[in-house]
């Protein structure tokens, strides 16, 4: 019986896998363009979508996770089709079936990414706040940006933007200052123990009643009452209402205002605004303590 040679036996199957390539290489290029027309389409539909639903959409943070989903889908579909245009049905369920197994190993190995994957589905569909809402998760305090599938970007008032992970906006308190457009503020005012008490209620309360850029309307009221006999002062607690659809304006700049006009006003009107003052106690075995006054260098001197 005749031996063929190991070097004739390579060159028949290195010709057989030629030929096979050449006989699936227009598959293979075929597949390719599927990809590439499913990536494309994917990209057309997202940017249509963008176009046309997002800036009408009345809840912007689903209409863009919506969107990244979209993409996604379309991306995964176009795979698999290229798989079975190049012949590869029995690739393409190997792939899901490897898949739903790496998933397995990988949510543990990854806990915190699919976690995070997980609580982001949830926040899409189910959330306490919008987008430009201005929220405060934990100690981080800002305006919603945008939701993905991992994290939530907050943009915060001194101009730092936080990757917030969606697990702890899920599970941690969320606290939306916007919700329903109010949001009340206060500050105290004090005045002096000899000064008049009501009537430094009513100028206040006048301030409040004129004041254009605070709320007025019967669910929501605008007061000053007595807080606090303090050491130096007795303190008056000012409390007010602000649109909070511009919460940095309404909540910071109306409340500075606010306190300048008061100020301004009681001090007009002849009103005591004491600093904190410290008494010293001298007691039977003590000394006295020594006392110097300085003149002031532009007084004359009295003789």
């Amino acid at each position: 019986m005749k031996t063929t040679p190991p070097s004739e036996i390579l060159s028949t199957t290195l010709a057989d896998y030629y030929n096979s390539f050449i006989t699936t290489l227009p598959r293979i290029a075929l597949s390719i363009l599927v990809i590439i027309a499913g990536v494309l389409v994917a990209r057309f539909l997202t940017n249509f979508y963008k176009r046309r639903v997002l800036k009408k959409a009345e809840d912007p943070l689903m209409a863009r996770f919506l969107a990244q989903a979209i993409k996604f889908v379309f991306i995964t579909i176009a795979i698999l089709l290229a798989l079975q245009v190049a012949g590869l049905d029995g690739v393409a369920t190997g792939i899901l079936t490897a898949a739903g197994g790496v998933a397995i190993v990988l949510g543990f190995a990854f806990q915190d990414i699919g976690k995070n994957f997980l609580a982001g589905i949830i926040l899409a569909f189910n959330r306490p706040f919008n987008i430009n809402d201005t929220i405060k998760v934990g100690e981080l305090f800002g305006k919603i940006k945008a939701l993905n599938f991992r994290y939530m970007h907050i943009k915060t008032f001194d101009g730092r933007d936080i990757y917030v992970p969606n697990s702890d906006v899920l599970t941690k308190p969320v606290e939306n200052y916007t919700a329903d457009g109010f949001f009340r503020n206060d500050f105290s005012v004090g005045i002096g123990y000899e000064d008049d008490i009501e009537d430094a209620k009513h100028i206040i309360q006048t301030i409040l009643d004129t004041n254009e850029f605070i709320v007025h309307d019967d669910a929501h009221e605008n007061f000053v009452f007595e807080n606090e006999l303090a050491a130096s002062t007795v303190n008056l607690k000012v409390y007010f209402w602000v649109n909070t659809k511009d919460y940095r304006k309404s909540a910071i700049v109306v409340r500075g205002n606010l306190i300048r006009k008061i100020k301004e006003t009681l001090e007009q009107e002849g009103f005591y605004l004491p600093a904190d003052i410290t008494e010293l106690k001298l007691y039977g075995n003590e000394e006295d303590i020594p006392l110097r006054v300085k003149k002031d260098p532009g007084e004359t001197k009295v003789s």
